[in-house]
């Protein structure tokens, strides 16, 4: 048993053990307490920064929300001012933009507690998850904003051709294609068409004019008509060159798109109705140009017009002073130095001949082959490889064959008002109004433009008698003039007049021409010929055969009735091809059928069965020549000088005579008949097309 000094020193050395034990428990508490307290302090720090980054998001996401807040409806906005709001709403986007790096930011945080076990309040996690929402309703508020008010632009703004949609009205619906061509809708017919119903009812009335004998003529007022109908008389030339400009067109080859071309019109007649508020209605011109434009240089809609087709197109419509045009178009092909080469002539030619081309008066024009024209101008300049704008100036006054529509234009807008002290000797209009033509060959003879167009004569006067026209009244001096060359013409025989025919052109060869020049390959076409191609292929095909047989003329001024064949001629092809007038052609696929099927298809097989029958008799009749020939021994081509028995000679003459005159009517026979022939081909592989069409 332990001493109580023993016991003592046990219970010391147990307490010491204790003590150095409850010492090393207080340490590790202290050094836990230390680290917890650590933990707790870091964790406070990350759920302050959490909050006050929370907080300031909430601040700039309060802010934004009452900017959104106070967006108005889209279908409540002015249109003009839709684009303001589109460039206000992109600028809000780029506003907000930071936001999106403070969602970031908080979304960090609040992951950065997950490792330290720490969990945020239910409070705290409600607020985050509300921020996150928030953030994305907004992110998606703005991109609908946005795409409603683009969407709203295109359809409905100064862009669009919403506005246009007012150019038509009941039971007409304006429509657009898929590449933005518009195009017609007749409710009460169900039927569709290209050409706005006021241009269709334009060309329909242009089709009265066809009894005007001479083509320049022809041509000019119906274009005079055409631009009037389109207010671009009102347009003055330097405007048009200022509306280019500012739309920086400067790139001849580039193409416009359908909008592009509305809003380069649209510009030039806004204008316009400033200063002719009564006569500009800008929907319905805008959407009648347009549609020229489109029937003249985009014949297959394709949607595209080239920037160089569109300058002239409109500058050839545009009032201004005649060389002054002249300026203007050559300034718009020629090069940096001011110069124009062929393919730069060429390309100027081909846009200008397409104007009389959409009215099927290009073959009267020297047809679409340019290059003749082209050669002409470079000739006339001693061939040089370039021509400044004095020299296509010069050539111009002598108006070429293909221009020479430009000129006569601008002499019909100048005698429109013009009244003449004179009285007509076909009609007796006194005064005489328009053109006055005072002949040369007769004192006081005059005759007023609807007798002279005609082909009307008074007795005594012949139309190869030589007259001269005034779009203006005469001066004294003018009259002097005129009284000398009729005293003059009184002493010539006709003889004199044949010998010295007078040209109203300047005529260019275009027959047996080799390769066309270069013309723009982006100028889009039809898969197939259309009615214009055909009569102008048909055109002047007829003219080259005349010009063969001999009985072509080349005075424009003095036509006799071997023109009025040719016209009855291209008139009667022009009716085979269905009608008067490009508009007045079906719509449809289903209606081209019938109508092909049931009047171009039988009236085709029934000219070419007369035409056939014709020529079966024809070479009867030949061969019945050709024997009585061959039984006198005489060869069937001899000339009438042949060596032949002295009592046959005037018998056989008459007989060679009439032989040639057969061949000649055989030969215009073929020639007319492979016309249509071709134009059987072509109407069959339409057929076809179109019946592959209907099938699907």
């Amino acid at each position: 048993e332990l001493t109580p000094e023993e016991r003592a020193q046990k219970i010391a050395k147990a307490m010491r053990k204790q003590s150095s034990e409850v010492k090393e428990k207080w340490e590790s508490l202290n050094a836990v307490t230390s680290n917890w307290q650590k933990q707790v302090d870091k964790a406070l720090e990350k759920l302050r920064d959490l909050q006050g980054a929370m907080d300031d998001l909430d601040v700039d996401m309060k802010e934004a929300e009452v900017v959104r807040n106070g967006w108005k409806p889209v279908g409540d906005l002015l249109i003009d001012s839709l684009q303001d709001h589109i460039e206000k709403t992109m600028a809000f986007r780029e506003e907000i933009a930071p936001i999106n790096l403070k969602v970031k930011t908080v979304n960090d945080l609040s992951s950065q507690l997950s490792p330290l076990d720490l969990h945020p309040s239910l409070k705290m996690s409600r607020q985050l998850d509300d921020l996150n929402m928030r953030w994305k309703l907004l992110q998606v508020s703005v991109d609908d904003r946005l795409k409603q008010l683009q969407e709203a632009h295109r359809d409905f703004g100064p862009s669009s051709q919403h506005f246009l949609s007012t150019s038509v009205q009941l039971p007409w619906q304006r429509s657009i294609s898929h590449n933005k061509v518009p195009y017609y809708i007749n409710h009460q017919t169900q039927t569709t068409c290209w050409d706005h119903p006021k241009m269709t009812e334009l060309f329909q009335s242009l089709a009265d004019l066809n009894n005007v004998r001479f083509s320049a003529y022809r041509t000019a007022i119906k274009i005079r008509r055409l631009q009037k109908a389109l207010c671009l008389d009102l347009l003055e030339l330097n405007t048009t060159n200022e509306v280019f400009k500012q739309h920086k067109l400067n790139q001849n080859d580039q193409l416009l798109s359908v909008p592009d071309v509305i809003n380069c019109l649209t510009t030039t007649y806004d204008g316009l109705e400033q200063m002719h508020k009564d006569l500009v209605n800008v929907p319905l011109c805008v959407d009648m140009c347009l549609n020229w434009l489109l029937n003249v240089y985009d014949t297959g809609r394709t949607g595209k017009i080239r920037v160089q087709s569109l300058k002239i197109g409109l500058m050839s419509l545009s009032k201004g002073l005649l060389e002054e045009k002249y300026r203007y178009l050559f300034k718009e092909v020629a090069g940096p130095t001011e110069m124009c080469d062929q393919r730069q002539l060429g390309l100027l030619l081909h846009d200008a001949i397409q104007i009389p081309r959409q009215l099927g008066e290009v073959a009267a024009f020297g047809g679409s082959n340019i290059e003749p024209s082209v050669r002409s101008c470079f000739q006339q300049n001693n061939n040089k490889p370039e021509i400044s704008v004095k020299e296509f100036i010069d050539w111009m006054r002598l108006e070429p064959q293909s221009m020479v529509w430009l000129p006569v234009l601008h002499r019909v807008a100048a005698a429109e008002t013009a009244k003449h002290q004179a009285k007509c000797n076909i009609c007796k209009e006194c005064p005489i109004v328009g053109f006055r033509y005072r002949s040369l060959k007769h004192f006081n003879y005059d005759v007023c433009q609807s007798c002279f167009f005609s082909g009307r004569t008074a007795k005594g006067h012949k139309l190869h008698y030589p007259m001269v026209e005034y779009c203006i009244p005469t001066t004294s001096g003018e009259d002097v003039r005129d009284f000398t060359k009729v005293l003059k013409n009184k002493f010539r025989s006709k003889k004199y007049f044949a010998k010295h025919p007078r040209l109203g052109y300047l005529p260019v060869q275009t027959v047996l021409e080799g390769d066309n020049l270069e013309t723009p390959s982006q100028s889009p076409q039809l898969f197939h010929d259309d009615t214009h191609s055909r009569i102008e292929q048909y055109a002047t095909r007829l003219a080259q055969m005349e010009r063969t047989n001999g009985s072509f003329l080349t005075d424009s001024s003095s036509t006799t009735g071997s023109v009025e064949d040719e016209h009855a001629l291209i008139q009667q092809y022009c009716q085979t091809l269905g009608g008067e007038s490009p508009v007045s052609q079906p719509q449809s696929p289903a209606q081209i059928l019938k109508s092909v099927e049931r009047e171009e298809r039988g009236e085709l097989e029934r000219i070419i069965s007369d035409l056939e029958e014709e020529q079966r008799n024809l070479q009867v009749e030949y061969e019945q020549l050709k024997e009585q020939h061959l039984r006198r021994g005489l060869p069937v081509g001899s000339p009438p000088d042949s060596v032949v028995s002295p009592h046959h000679t005037s018998e056989d003459s008459e007989l060679i005579a009439e032989a040639k005159l057969l061949r000649q009517h055989k030969g215009r026979l073929e020639a007319r008949m492979q016309i249509l022939e071709d134009h059987n081909k072509q109407l069959e592989s339409q057929l076809h097309r179109l019946r592959q069409l209907l099938e699907q």
